[in-house]
């Protein structure tokens, strides 16, 4: 039995109902062996209510089978369900969408659009954005290094507030040039005049604007006594790549500190509680926040995961690549997880040629971490990164080379990890997959040996 007979069977046969997106995420995780604890930290739930709910579940199917069921036996117990038969065998497929054999299959380089059957789901985090996004003043921060899935996930998100009825507004401040991060008050009369357009309402900011309060009070004033009127109904204000305001620390934390007062304001003024906040950005960049100025660590906050084996699988399968149906089929799984790690836009890109039959795993496999391999704008682009940070080189290829976990100073480790270059398990790191590890190394090589060299 594999995992989606499981789901299958639970379902239909034993509870006689769907599992819930937590449940299903549990009961996933623990067919896969892993702890309570890993549960919780890759699914943002905190791990009280990652066992409870397991507890319950648990409880649920030992009922509706007559027999105990535990974490630790689901193999032995679900191992008695026949599902070779023909009529079990329909039952089990894989949940694919229904039109997808006649759906042209692009070259993944961009956002996927709502309809594409290519987006894959990483449970829970779909249902918590969505589910957040309807309460009242509710902020909410999306978070991942490039290339992970955030801008797939907010168009889902924009087809869910539409269905809502919620107007949306979406600033992305890489629209903003350097004339206007020349100062906080030209970024907040920008952010102003760009909210007021897309709202379709004509811009007043001089008339909210005063020097004497500041430009965040001005801005305020002018949210609290003119926009936010304006709304009959609740409006999502997307700010996406917020990342960019990080090249100017001082404004990004005036700016960012004033989107968590806004936040906080929304607690105690009715008026603000139409406005639903969602920051969107990427890792790579950091600048150091205090925590009570900061809006990430308010609200709801996801890191988007790497794609585990079962979503890999599922990937695979709306390739038209039929692995796990066969024991060298699911080597060829293992031996692709192994190289990217789970990267969804990596996994992409291998599915996508593996599917057009351009080229074979075994070449895949192996010219991957070289200049000729599949993977080398997107390298390349990390490694320039890289390069304009010597201590972080330096602390990478200290990684990429040990035989074992590396002990990292924090936030040297926090910036690799949100690169996507290490994982860390405790306060240990490791290449995040086997792709990091030979690229880095060899690229890292003579950086390193010629910063040794003038120590």
């Amino acid at each position: 039995m594999n995992l989606n007979q499981l789901i299958e069977v639970a379902e239909h046969q034993v509870l006689s109902r769907s599992l819930s997106p937590i449940e299903r995420f549990i009961l996933s995780q623990s067919w896969d062996g892993r702890t309570y604890n890993e549960i919780a930290r890759v699914s943002g739930y905190d791990n009280v209510y990652v066992k409870q709910v397991g507890s319950q579940l648990w409880q649920g199917l030992s009922d509706g089978l007559g027999e105990k069921v535990t974490k630790k036996n689901l193999h032995l117990v679900f191992g008695q369900f026949d599902t070779d038969s023909e009529t079990d065998r329909g039952c089990f497929a894989l949940s694919l969408p229904p039109d997808i054999a006649n759906v042209p299959i692009e070259m993944p380089s961009g956002p996927l659009t709502t309809d594409s059957p290519l987006y894959v789901e990483r449970p829970p985090i779909e249902n918590l954005v969505y589910k957040e996004v309807e309460q009242p003043g509710c902020a909410i921060c999306i978070k991942a290094p490039r290339k992970m899935g955030k801008s797939s996930l907010l168009n889902r998100l924009f087809d869910r507030v539409s269905e809502l009825g919620y107007r949306t507004v979406s600033i992305d401040f890489q629209e903003a040039d350097a004339s206007t991060m020349s100062s906080l008050d030209r970024l907040l009369r920008w952010f102003c005049a760009n909210v007021s357009r897309l709202l379709e309402v004509p811009p007043r900011l001089d008339e909210y604007w005063d020097s004497d309060m500041g430009s965040k009070v001005s801005c305020k004033l002018y949210f609290e006594g003119y926009l936010l009127p304006e709304l009959d109904r609740p409006c999502v204000l997307v700010l996406n790549e917020v990342h960019r305001l990080f090249d100017y620390p001082e404004i990004a934390l005036d700016f960012l500190a004033m989107l968590r007062f806004w936040h906080e304001q929304a607690r105690v003024v009715e008026r603000w509680q139409n406005l639903r906040l969602v920051t969107v950005y990427t890792t790579e960049m950091y600048v150091p926040l205090k925590l009570d100025r900061s809006p990430f660590n308010v609200g709801l906050c996801v890191c988007l995961p790497v794609f585990n084996r079962v979503q890999v699988r599922e990937l695979a399968w709306r390739y038209g690549l039929r692995w796990e149906d066969d024991e060298a089929n699911a080597r060829s799984l293992d031996r692709l997880m192994a190289m990217v790690g789970g990267h969804p836009y990596l996994v992409n890109v291998a599915l996508y040629h593996l599917s057009q039959d351009n080229l074979s795993l075994d070449t895949l496999l192996k010219t991957a971490p070289t200049q000729g391999g599949i993977y080398s704008q997107y390298l390349r682009e990390r490694l320039a990164t890289l390069r304009g940070d010597v201590n972080l080189s330096q602390a990478l290829y200290s990684v990429v080379t040990a035989s074992d976990s590396v002990e990292l100073e924090a936030t040297t480790a926090y910036k690799l990890e949100s690169l996507g270059a290490i994982r860390l398990e405790g306060n240990r790191a490791l290449p995040s997959c086997q792709l990091d590890r030979l690229y880095f190394r060899e690229q890292l090589a003579d950086e390193n040996n010629h910063q040794n060299g003038h120590k």
